[in-house]
């Protein structure tokens, strides 16, 4: 479901985007080329600062936005989701936040105030709270990372990693084609 925000903003999602009918895509929302969102994902901006205005929630080219994820904002703060990364299944994304390209959020994760950095794998049911992550970064599973978190802790990112991460990504894409295929079918 498209539908506009009370502060009157309507989503604008390129043509080649595929968004599953059962999603809900509200108010100040920017989805760009080859965007996979998957049933019932909720992408909402409708919050407004002190002002009365909101920046977007911007989904870069070729990224996927998964089965059940919700991405909102606090107070009109922006969220933006870099090319080629992937969102996974019934995560959060809670604005301000800024994941960049081709990066890995695993299942049931939770973003809010952050920055995750290119690159980076965040795995399954992970917090990252009030920190902002470097560029390559990797957080294992399960981890809870906050304002005074020491990331000197952390491994490498593997190659096996970053791999999982690119595969989700061309996975998702390959799906984007196909969806859009069948609706011309009905």
């Amino acid at each position: 479901m498209i539908r506009k925000n009370p502060s009157g903003h309507l989503p604008l999602i390129d043509e080649s985007a595929y968004i599953d009918k059962t999603a809900i895509i509200c108010g100040k929302v920017i989805i760009k080329e080859n965007v996979f969102v998957g049933p019932y994902a909720v992408i909402r901006a409708d919050e407004v600062d002190d002002s009365g205005d909101m920046q977007p929630i911007v989904i870069g080219a070729n990224s996927n936005i998964q089965d059940g994820v919700v991405i909102h904002s606090k107070s009109g703060a922006a969220v933006t989701i870099g090319e080629y990364s992937s969102i996974a299944h019934r995560s959060i994304v809670h604005g301000p936040c800024e994941v960049g390209d081709r990066v890995f959020i695993g299942f049931n994760s939770v973003l809010f105030n952050c920055r995750v950095g290119n690159g980076s794998v965040v795995r399954h049911n992970s917090v990252v709270d009030g920190r902002d992550l470097p560029d390559d970064f990797y957080v294992p599973a399960t981890e809870h990372i906050g304002p005074h978190t020491d990331l000197d802790r952390y491994p490498p990112i593997s190659v096996s990693a970053s791999e999982f991460s690119e595969d989700v990504a061309r996975t998702n894409i390959d799906l984007v084609r196909g969806y859009k295929a069948l609706q011309n079918e009905f």
